[in-house]
């Protein structure tokens, strides 16, 4: 059976499916129990699991973050929430300093199976903190795995994978598109494997990566295409271990690669994807990789929102140069 979900609603119904078949995994953040959170992704759950299992947490990001530390030593699976990504910081020594190594600090005594929870990205209107992406820094340390979604089907599978894994998962949700549109879900609950890319289109000409939000931006992007442009689109759905094979099949195909994402450029995940072509790629290059990504400066309040982000028009003009290029 399939039913008709948003982003949002798919995640939701993965944390239920999750909840429902293991009573060690808890639910929690601030404002995560009662309410729901503040975009009511968890809305429900405290009513049909419980306080003890569905609950509010102090305004205090080192506390969500180290008690989950502690919950996964004594079996718990616990699945924080953190508000917005751009309030992570406080616990940022929690994530980079314990929870990423201690497995490897333990040497295999202690698993760490948490699932963080954290919307990122603009494009809602809301204040620098609420609106960042900030991937690369989770990307960049050892003993994390990174998530970002960008369909319902995807969101439920890579969840409920996140969830049953025994290793730390930082999910990040782009609220952008939370109820941007609905897909057929699978009703039953179902897994997609951790580090592996989907081919979202084929092409013979551009191989272009995105994810979260630029996905649909992309998507976009090529609908309206209307010069005769064959292009391949990736999702990585995994940006860390990314799958660096399939996308690498892609551009050894194609010659040509652009990457498209939310977070500023400078050692963004756009230059390690290019770095890794240029590795592993190089000769089949045909012209030189790009990255579309917003411009090395803090998010913009509101009304300056839509010059910071990247769009399905930029997308089509970056495509087009790209496709002319000539030595």
């Amino acid at each position: 059976m399939m039913a008709e979900m948003t982003l949002l609603k798919a995640i939701n119904t993965a944390l239920h499916e999750q909840m429902e078949k293991d009573d060690s995994v808890v639910v929690y953040g601030e404002d995560a129990g009662y309410e729901g959170g503040v975009f009511r992704v968890t809305a429900g759950l405290q009513k049909a699991f419980g306080e003890k299992r569905v609950f509010d947490t102090p305004i205090s990001e080192a506390a969500i973050l180290g008690s989950a530390v502690g919950m996964a030593v004594a079996g718990l699976r616990p699945v924080p929430e953190i508000q917005f990504s751009g309030f992570m910081f406080p616990g940022y020594n929690q994530i980079a300093v314990h929870l990423a190594r201690m497995h490897n600090r333990s040497r295999g005594l202690y698993k760490m199976p948490i699932t963080i929870r954290m919307p990122y990205g603009g494009g809602v209107r809301a204040l620098e903190h609420h609106s960042e992406s900030l991937e690369t820094l989770f990307a960049h340390i050892p003993g994390l795995k990174l998530v970002i979604p960008s369909t319902p089907y995807d969101a439920k599978g890579l969840m409920a994978a996140a969830i049953q894994s025994d290793d730390p998962v930082i999910y990040m949700e782009p609220k952008r598109i939370y109820r941007a549109f609905k897909q057929e879900v699978p009703e039953k609950e179902y897994t997609i494997p951790l580090g592996k890319a989907k081919v979202v289109q084929k092409g013979e000409d551009i191989t272009l990566v995105a994810w979260g939000a630029m996905m649909h931006e992309a998507r976009k992007a090529l609908k309206e295409l209307d010069e005769d442009i064959s292009v391949e689109l990736i999702d990585p759905r995994t940006i860390s271990p990314i799958d660096t094979d399939t996308i690498m099949e892609s551009v050894k195909k194609t010659g040509k690669l652009l990457v498209v994402h939310e977070a500023v450029k400078t050692l963004g995940i756009g230059a390690e994807i290019i770095s890794r072509a240029n590795e592993e790629a190089f000769f089949r290059l045909e012209a030189p990789p790009v990255r579309l990504t917003a411009p090395d400066i803090i998010v913009p309040l509101p009304q300056g929102e839509h010059h910071h982000m990247v769009d399905k028009e930029r997308i089509k003009q970056e495509i087009k140069k790209l496709a002319s290029f000539e030595e």
